[in-house]
């Protein structure tokens, strides 16, 4: 395992300013927000010049991309055309994993195994896997389901952030059953009444997490995720966040 951070910890910023924030904090893996409303690239974009995109994503400070996360928010035919140029992004910067967000509590069961069938498909043909973020409000928000959802989906794993597992309806229930499944984790301080506190004032055991990860062989990134907390230093967060995901690796 490594530790890696979200460029969205930095989403004020424009894509190289907050790279090299990473930099000054002594990260060395980034996760790149790929989403058509508050990323640091848009989908549409990368669709529209996949070399311009190459480009953005190769001058990164000398920071490796680990991994993107897409969100196209567009008619079904245009997403998958954007996805799989996000895809094609990928491979060009040997991105492994893709994340994508599940459908909204409510969608159909059936629907949404074919919408991620024709994704992974998508992915598999550029070498890509595609994660499936745990996220209150859709239909990742239960474990077991997240479960049910990767088992009828060949190829398909989760994006594991364990804050929706405390703050979400599941309440801090165990989320251990998906240990197996994880592609890659996403990292921040929660509690039951609030999505993101400090780092040391929330409930998430990451040693413990750390634990079960090793048991299921998982090797990839610990990724930071902290949004900016009003009256709070978010470079001293994140530096603090860095050494402690340090410590228990």
């Amino acid at each position: 395992m490594f530790v890696a951070a979200t460029s969205k910890c930095f989403a004020d910023l424009p894509l190289d300013a907050a790279l090299r924030r990473l930099v000054d904090l002594e990260y060395t893996s980034v996760e790149i927000m790929i989403h058509e409303s508050g990323g640091h690239m848009k989908p549409s974009q990368v669709a529209a010049d996949l070399d311009r995109a190459v480009q953005l994503c190769r001058q990164t400070h000398r920071l490796t991309p680990i991994a993107f996360s897409v969100d196209a928010d567009a008619p079904e035919e245009v997403d998958s055309r954007q996805f799989t140029a996000c895809c094609k992004l990928a491979k060009a910067v040997k991105v492994v994993t893709v994340t994508v967000r599940a459908a909204e509590l409510g969608t159909p069961f059936n629907a949404e195994v074919e919408r991620l069938r024709e994704m992974t498909s998508i992915a598999s043909v550029e070498g890509v896997r595609v994660g499936l973020l745990t996220e209150a409000g859709r239909m990742t928000q239960d474990p077991d389901t997240a479960i049910v959802i990767c088992d009828s989906v060949k190829g398909l794993g989760i994006t594991l952030d364990p804050s929706h597992y405390v703050f979400g309806p599941h309440a801090g229930g165990s989320f251990e059953q998906v240990m197996k499944y994880v592609y890659h984790v996403r990292l921040r301080d929660t509690t039951k009444q609030q999505l993101q506190v400090r780092i040391g004032q929330g409930e998430i055991e990451y040693g413990r997490l750390v634990n079960q990860l090793n048991k299921v062989h998982y090797d990839r990134a610990l990724c930071v995720d902290l949004g900016v907390l009003p009256e709070v230093d978010q470079m001293a967060e994140m530096r603090k966040m860095r050494l402690l995901l340090e410590s228990l690796i």
